[in-house]
């Protein structure tokens, strides 16, 4: 897919207007300790709005939804082929809590911020001992009815790569007996890198995956649902 001048101008204005936004809303952030952590789970509602409507409006990138958008005390796992759904999830659902590398809630102000949104910290060299302490902190915010999410690749894959799961997933699977909801996303083609181009992204949300099968079993179907936009996996 060839690069156009216009896709580098309409990159350019979205990273200013997405860089601005963002720091006036960090800066709105210093009054959470007057107001409670509601203001900065509205705050990153409106950071990721803000994100969407860059998206559509300078971009011109369409969003398209399949199947049922997962809701409540569920393990969302998804795949991650650009930052787009990583910044799109309050916008994709309903006060997402996602598991987020610990070296991200350690950016000076922005690390608080996640915090008091509802971050739920990877620490990846911890072992088992993490792992306990990543259930308690995720079960604290199902518990009150917020969807976990992950991304069980670990990190942004280029579009129709297929890299095995982390072995942290099936801990956690396990851990949390909760049942899992998996999406796929092709937003690479269009949104990973510096220079965006316009088109529709699309989440494919696939069958809830129940608690307390087989590791094998699990991550199996975890892989194939999360990988179902590939073109590789396409008929």
């Amino acid at each position: 897919m060839a690069l156009r001048i216009a896709d580098v101008l309409r990159s350019l204005v979205f990273h200013s207007a997405f860089v601005g936004g963002t720091v006036i809303l960090a800066l709105l952030s210093l009054a959470t300790p007057l107001v409670g952590n509601r203001w900065s789970v509205y705050l990153g509602d409106r950071w990721a709005h803000w994100h969407r409507f860059l998206a559509k409006h300078v971009i011109g990138i369409t969003v398209n939804i399949e199947g049922e958008v997962p809701a409540g005390a569920v393990l969302v796992a998804g795949k991650h082929e650009s930052m787009f759904e990583a910044i799109d999830l309050p916008v994709l659902l309903d006060m997402p809590v996602p598991f987020a590398k610990a070296e991200l809630l350690r950016i000076p102000l922005w690390g608080a911020v996640g915090r008091r949104y509802g971050l739920v910290a990877v620490e990846r060299d911890q072992g088992a001992k993490a792992l306990r302490i990543m259930r308690t902190e995720a079960l604290k915010f199902s518990s009150a009815g917020r969807p976990l999410v992950i991304f069980p690749e670990g990190t942004r894959v280029p579009h129709g790569e297929q890299p095995k799961l982390q072995a942290g997933f099936a801990g956690l699977y396990k851990l949390l007996n909760l049942p899992v909801v998996p999406f796929a996303v092709d937003s690479g083609p269009l949104f990973r890198g510096r220079w965006k181009r316009g088109g529709t992204i699309t989440y494919r949300f696939g069958e809830t995956i129940p608690p307390g099968l087989p590791r094998d079993e699990a991550e199996l179907r975890v892989h194939a649902a999360i990988n179902a936009l590939n073109e590789s996996n396409a008929a």
